[in-house]
């Protein structure tokens, strides 16, 4: 007990300037995704690769994370931005997650890195018109540009739930994390609908991390499992998934993970649950 009341201590000290500056963040206005489930007309939507990057908002004048920090980019991967709001991802291609967190969390940008860099846009948060509209209108902004930087997603329709699955499977083999679907008729809302979909093999969900659970035997005095929070307030432990550095620096209370399963029990709580990794601190 003493480990985890001297973790927890650690922890919150490294935390607190952080506690203070977040008081002046609002996140921005997002639609953000439910999970696929069988039976819909996936005809009715459009169907694009899941990147495994950052979020990014474009307000017209500055790019932020999903919680709303700013995104401290380049002053010329920003020049030619458009003047209208963007919904998009950093992106440095597949199984980069990592490369593209870290430069986020700079304060002073690396010119080389980010010329690694993409914004892949999907979407045009305030316009007001069906997606099947609002993607016309974001390939032909993004073309006016000419910005090597700026990307649309590819967007393309499938025909059957059995198309849908071949394509998974083929993004899934070829390192990509999975699917998002899109509902061509949708408009932008800001809340979590079934108008975006995220599909994946394993299915996954982010967590508050709210309390540590000692480890024993090799990893005495450091972590045992994570003790976590989801949105909907269900709380659980994590205790796989974590190298032996994570395990010896743990995310601090308050981070938000990201952590894998393979359904729910019986008793609504996630099944296998897995950590994959801290969101950056955004």
């Amino acid at each position: 007990m003493d480990n985890v009341i001297t973790l927890m201590i650690i922890l919150l000290v490294g935390l607190w300037p952080q506690l203070v500056m977040a008081s002046d963040i609002v996140p921005p206005p997002l639609m953000l995704a439910k999970v696929y489930s069988k039976g819909i007309d996936v005809a009715q939507y459009y169907v694009s690769e899941k990147l495994d990057g950052v979020r990014a908002y474009w307000n017209g004048h500055q790019l932020l994370t999903r919680s709303g920090r700013p995104i401290n980019a380049p002053a010329w991967f920003l020049s030619s931005l458009p003047k209208n709001p963007l919904d998009g991802e950093l992106w440095a291609g597949r199984g980069q997650f990592s490369f593209v967190s870290g430069l986020v969390r700079r304060h002073h940008p690396n010119d080389a890195d980010w010329m690694k860099v993409k914004y892949m846009v999907f979407d045009l948060p305030q316009m007001a018109v069906p997606f099947t509209e609002r993607l016309w209108v974001l390939r032909t902004l993004v073309a006016q540009q000419a910005n090597p930087q700026l990307k649309v997603l590819d967007q393309s329709k499938v025909s059957s739930e059995q198309e849908l699955e071949k394509k998974l499977q083929m993004i899934t083999a070829a390192g990509g994390e999975g699917l998002m679907l899109r509902r061509s008729q949708s408009l932008y809302q800001v809340a979590r609908s079934d108008d975006l979909l995220k599909m994946k093999l394993s299915q996954d969900d982010e967590a508050e991390v709210v309390g540590y659970v000692a480890g024993e035997g090799k990893y005495r005095g450091a972590l045992g499992a994570l003790v976590v929070r989801t949105a909907d307030g269900r709380e659980f432990r994590l205790g796989t998934g974590f190298s032996d550095d994570e395990r010896f620096s743990p995310p601090p209370l308050g981070a938000q993970v990201t952590f894998s399963y393979n359904g729910l029990t019986e008793h609504g709580l996630p099944r296998f649950a897995r950590f994959v990794r801290v969101r950056p601190q955004e």
